[in-house]
């Protein structure tokens, strides 16, 4: 097997202060800031006109999704994400690095650094510990509204990073990929409620195993190191030597899973894109777990 040279997954806020203030922002580097926060909490845009790092676009994932579809957060068509990003200046040949501004380090900007990878774009990076951190460490910011060049982006769906409801349901017979549901606990067990939504018990897909994103973070809001992530794998008995689909609520937190694997040179991890939210409308009931109170999501 040839072993493939994987992209860096990661770039870190020195790094990144480095590359600003020699001038390297342009065509070939790009940033994004991908906060999003539930309703009536945080204003994700309204923040970024506050404050961003110096010359980051805001990318809107309510504007950069399939908004015709009744599932949550569904991925835009091809045209859709390739006009939508090179409107944010991005071509095929830009190194694209991605934050948010959730105070857990890092929460939407691993599902859009997994948009551009299934949309065939390699170079595409995580800012390790976030904007949280960014702040911290004391790195400049401006309220100055980022005006990139329009670039060309053609985007090509990698069909291989992306599963469908059939094809998770499929595997319940054939067991052919291991499933992993990213979500915290209580709502994977179907004993907490999920959150901001109406119509959607809690519960998980059968034979899912669960590992919440926050466990790949530190407390600081860092990425673990690979070794601290493939123990982590290897107490939930998930082997990365085998297929493996993520799983969350609307395909989200499951990119951290992705990511976390990414990490530990595994970078072929399929996420199923409508994850609980379309699986608890569609599937068999006996397929969907809860020890809520009625036993079956």
């Amino acid at each position: 097997m040839v072993h493939q040279v994987l992209y860096r997954a990661l770039v870190s806020t020195k790094w990144l202060a480095e590359s600003i203030r020699s001038g390297r922002l342009g065509p070939s580097l790009r940033v994004l800031d991908a906060s999003w926060y539930s309703p009536g909490t945080r204003q994700a845009r309204k923040e970024y006109q506050e404050r961003h790092v110096p010359g980051a676009s805001f990318f809107d994932i309510e504007e950069c999704r399939d908004t015709t579809s009744p599932y949550e957060m569904m991925l835009p068509s091809e045209a859709h994400f390739g006009d939508y990003v090179g409107n944010l200046g991005i071509s095929n040949d830009t190194h694209v690095v991605v934050y948010d501004g959730d105070d857990l380090g890092s929460f939407y900007a691993p599902r859009v650094w997994w948009m551009f990878r299934v949309f065939g774009h390699r170079t595409v990076s995580v800012l390790n510990g976030g904007f949280r951190n960014w702040l911290k460490e004391g790195h400049p910011v401006t309220s100055e509204p980022s005006r990139p060049e329009p670039a060309v982006f053609k985007a090509t769906l990698n069909l291989s990073l992306l599963k469908t409801y059939e094809q998770v349901l499929e595997n319940l017979q054939s067991k052919r990929f291991q499933l992993v549901d990213s979500r915290a606990q209580g709502r994977y067990l179907g004993t907490q409620p999920e959150p901001d939504i109406v119509g959607l018990d809690s519960g998980h897909i059968r034979g899912s195993v669960n590992m919440p994103f926050m466990d790949f973070l530190t407390e600081d809001g860092f990425e673990k190191s690979p070794e601290e992530l493939r123990a982590i794998f290897q107490d939930k008995k998930v082997d990365l030597s085998q297929p493996l689909i993520a799983t969350c609520r609307k395909g989200v937190t499951a990119c951290h899973i992705a990511l976390a694997a990414y990490l530990c040179g595994k970078p072929d991890v399929a996420v199923y894109d409508g994850s609980w939210s379309e699986w608890f409308r569609r599937a068999p009931p006996e397929t969907r777990v809860s020890q809520g109170k009625s036993g079956k999501a």
